[in-house]
């Protein structure tokens, strides 16, 4: 298992990524959230095998249909929260 922490910026909000994100997420497997950020991006933690997470990277850089992603920032995701499932979060 791993974790990763992905900040996706270019024309990613008002155009269902998130939800998008969610649907995918899941089809893989995989643990986490998205939300929206202030700034206009789309953050996500994403956590399972990691050819799963590898995957769900590799679809955040295509987006969803709507989407325009100009970048996808992806670090590890140190927080040691608990993640159950893939949620979509409110808005930080």
């Amino acid at each position: 298992m791993i974790r990763r922490r992905l900040v996706v910026t270019g024309r990613v909000q008002g155009v269902f990524f998130r939800d998008w994100t969610v649907e995918h997420a899941r089809v893989l497997g995989l643990d986490g959230w998205v939300r929206n950020r202030a700034d206009g991006s789309v953050e996500m933690v994403v956590a399972g095998a990691p050819e799963m997470v590898e995957a769900m990277i590799a679809r955040a850089r295509q987006g969803s249909p709507a989407s325009r992603v100009a970048d996808v920032a992806v670090s590890h995701d140190t927080s040691g929260e608990r993640l159950d499932g893939f949620e979509k979060r409110a808005t930080a």
